[in-house]
């Protein structure tokens, strides 16, 4: 038996389709005010995200015809945006990466994106932004992004609260694990406090990870100097170690530093953290400096690492 109404609701999505690439401004010229088109943000998206990636990543994952995007990439290079090197791993690939100015441009579309659909969404209320995002998470589920295997945690800003939790935590876990003692987390909760009294979100974040609704794990990224970013307060719960996420909250704090213009992050931890120190080995940074000391109810090695971050423009 055919469907009678297939065909009014083929137009009822063509109709929805109209509408919503209006309403979001694909139709313009440039997108968001500026001088790029929708598929050439998109591309300096993926790449700001991955910080580097091969032109057959990038059209994998966006699904652009190979001649089509190389089009668009040379034209990122003529325009200062875009930079290749030789995988070091595969000597017929060439990794690309944005070059300052580049990074530049991903800072202003994302800056822009999140203000046009934050006013949009500021007109409604909680309750009706909470039905758009269902209504919208359902339009992926059923048109097969829903399909891809669901994440094994969120990242997320911080919020009220979260503090409490990073304080606590930290405490308990140091305790459990290192034997320290209320020491620490009397400086935690300084680091903490310090954090939300001084907040600049234009050079500073905290992400938060969470599997389920329930937080696992945090990570600090704040200013110690103009140039300079400081890594603080790491933490992954025993139930959500194994599966990368201290490892991708460095990469969000670095990803974060270089997109604002830091030059270089420092951070303090301990020799017997020995966890923590592979991630930050695996992330680029280096050991530059170590002394004995007792905190904590403990004799420890503390050592200071830094990441120089790539500024150049080619």
């Amino acid at each position: 038996m055919s469907d009678s109404g297939f065909s009014e609701r083929v137009e009822a999505v063509r109709s929805f389709n109209r509408f919503y690439t209006k309403r979001i401004g694909v139709l313009r010229e440039g997108l968001l005010r500026s001088p790029y088109s929708l598929t050439q943000a998109r591309i300096i998206y993926e790449l700001a995200q991955a910080e580097t990636a091969t032109a057959t990543e990038l059209g994998k994952a966006l699904g652009l015809d190979a001649g089509y995007l190389s089009r668009i990439l040379r034209g990122f290079e003529e325009r200062g945006l875009l930079a290749r090197e030789t995988s070091k791993t595969d000597g017929r690939q060439n990794l690309l990466r944005l070059t300052r100015k580049g990074r530049a441009a991903f800072t202003m579309l994302d800056r822009r994106s999140r203000e046009e659909f934050g006013q949009m969404m500021g007109a409604l209320s909680v309750a009706e932004q909470g039905r758009l995002v269902t209504a919208m998470e359902t339009i992926e589920k059923l048109l097969g992004a829903g399909t891809r295997p669901k994440p094994p945690y969120l990242l997320r800003p911080h919020r009220p609260g979260d503090m409490g939790w990073v304080v606590h935590r930290h405490a308990v876990l140091y305790a459990a694990e290192y034997g320290w003692d209320e020491r620490f987390e009397a400086m935690v909760a300084e680091i903490a406090a310090a954090f939300i009294k001084n907040y600049d979100p234009k050079c500073e974040r905290c992400w938060i990870a969470e599997t389920d609704g329930e937080i696992v794990g945090s990570v600090f990224l704040v200013r110690q100097s103009p140039r300079v970013a400081q890594l603080r307060m790491l933490l992954v719960e025993p139930k959500a170690r194994g599966l990368g996420l201290g490892t991708r909250l460095v990469a969000e704090c670095v990803t974060f530093a270089r997109r604002v213009g830091y030059r270089k992050i420092t951070l303090w931890t301990n020799s017997v953290l020995h966890a923590a120190i592979h991630i930050y080995r695996k992330s680029g940074f280096t050991l530059v400096h170590e002394e004995p000391h007792h905190s904590f109810g403990a004799d420890l090695v503390g050592q200071t690492w830094e990441l120089p971050l790539r500024d150049a423009d080619s």
